[in-house]
């Protein structure tokens, strides 16, 4: 109970001043601390997550509240009868519900700001972006709002703001935390945990990955603890590290901390290579299947609503409109050659290591760091999307900070369904440093 008080009048001061929350159920919040409170003083506490603080996305939905989506096309009045089903397992492990956590309209930018929502800002710096699309949850539990938050991640809006604001944050492989209504991105988008440690992440995705009867495209249920092996460490691995895929532009400073991260590992015990993947550039790839999905969205938005549309958003899918049913289907060709690529890859390394992002966060508001030279947010964000397209494991873990004092994040790859490895792995390095939180 003296958790979520504290917590609430936490937010209460800090959110004018970061964005983070487009909801507050202080009432639903208490009484839920309240009767959590009650079950532990009989020594009955029900679920793994009894009385934990949690926020949500609002790209997911929850009964009694709106899941407006960033979006001033939404109709707020509903109704609102169902629960995601990360939701419905979170509920059901009686965790207390904080709120609902700013996005970017529809979650399709690696920043986040809307017309609806305002600029969200991150802790450590509140004129820089926290990034996206799961950026507002990402700077409440960064600032202490909080300690887990559910993120969504379809071209890394999970790895993006724990790399820009130093949480961990999981995309499991696809299928593992069931999802409905499916995004309307698509397959490439994963429903995943966000947290200040591996052990708390891991914890919550034991709740996360419970089935759910909704989603056709879930993995067959693994009845297992993600917690049990987490501190087994990477001695005898073969680890691969890429600075930059082969192709990406890393900023120099960035690229120094995600070096001393991977040469931490042979410290551990690990065997680490420098290799790249060896597959090309995959944004094209990647916009073949994001920018069809964002005209999808618009195309199910009323014209008569169209104007209240991020202006990007409108962009994005008047380009995505354009991909035809040839360019769509070689698309997806090239997707699976890519997805068995890897799958070849780590025939030979148990996992891949690389920068989350090539550069720290920038100036909030803004969808590129760089006009000049970025079209769009994917030209920013070359680490994170391939994982989408191969459906693979990738997580972000803090591996320092920038002279100006802002996070770093490295990425680590696993194989297709080797969520628990990429845990361990993360577990393994964040166990040789310690990360703090910003002084607000």
């Amino acid at each position: 109970m003296a958790l979520a008080e504290a917590l609430l009048e936490r937010i209460e001061k800090l959110n004018p001043k970061l964005n983070c929350f487009n909801l507050v159920d202080g009432k639903g919040a208490l009484a839920a601390a309240r009767a959590s409170e009650a079950r532990w003083k009989k020594g009955a506490p029900e679920g793994l997550l009894d009385g934990v603080p949690v926020s949500i996305k609002d790209l997911l939905l929850t009964k009694g509240w709106p899941t407006l989506r960033g979006s001033k096309t939404v109709d707020p009045k509903g109704p609102w009868n169902d629960d995601a089903p990360c939701v419905a397992r979170l509920r059901e492990h009686h965790a207390v519900f904080l709120g609902k956590t700013t996005t970017p309209e529809f979650g399709w930018k690696g920043v986040t700001d809307s017309a609806l929502t305002g600029i969200t800002r991150n802790p450590w710096d509140p004129s820089k972006t926290p990034g996206g699309s799961s950026g507002g949850g990402a700077a409440a539990v960064a600032s202490g709002m909080g300690p887990l938050t559910v993120g969504t991640d379809g071209g890394g809006s999970i790895r993006i703001p724990c790399a820009f604001t130093g949480l961990f944050g999981l995309k499991p492989s696809f299928g593992r935390v069931p999802a409905w209504p499916l995004s309307p991105f698509g397959t490439v988008a994963h429903v995943g945990p966000m947290a200040r440690s591996v052990a708390d992440a891991a914890l919550m995705l034991d709740v996360l990955s419970l089935p759910d009867a909704r989603d056709w495209h879930a993995l067959p249920f693994d009845a297992r603890d993600y917690r049990i092996g987490l501190e087994d460490g990477v001695r005898g691995l073969r680890i691969a590290y890429s600075p930059d895929l082969g192709y990406a532009k890393v900023d120099k400073e960035i690229a120094a901390l995600v070096k001393q991260a991977a040469a931490a590992f042979e410290t551990l015990g690990a065997h680490v290579e420098q290799a790249d993947p060896g597959f090309e550039d995959a944004g094209p790839l990647f916009s073949a299947h994001w920018f069809p999905g964002a005209a999808y969205v618009v195309g199910n938005i009323p014209e008569a609503k169209r104007k209240l549309v991020d202006p990007g958003l409108l962009e994005v899918a008047r380009e995505g409109a354009k991909y035809g049913v040839r360019e769509i289907q070689d698309a997806a060709l090239a997707r699976g050659a890519l997805g068995v690529q890897m799958a070849q890859f780590h025939q030979k390394y148990d996992l891949l290591l690389t920068p989350a992002l090539p550069l720290a966060a920038f100036e909030a508001g803004m969808e590129m760091a760089d006009v000049m030279k970025q079209r769009r947010w994917t030209d920013w964000t070359p680490f994170s999307y391939p994982f989408n397209l191969t459906q693979q494991p990738a997580c972000s873990v803090p591996c320092g900070l920038t002279k100006a004092g802002l996070p770093a994040g490295l990425q680590i790859v696993g194989p297709k369904y080797a969520d628990a490895l990429v845990l361990r792995a993360a577990r393994a390095y964040e166990s040789t440093r310690a990360f703090g939180m910003p002084s607000l």
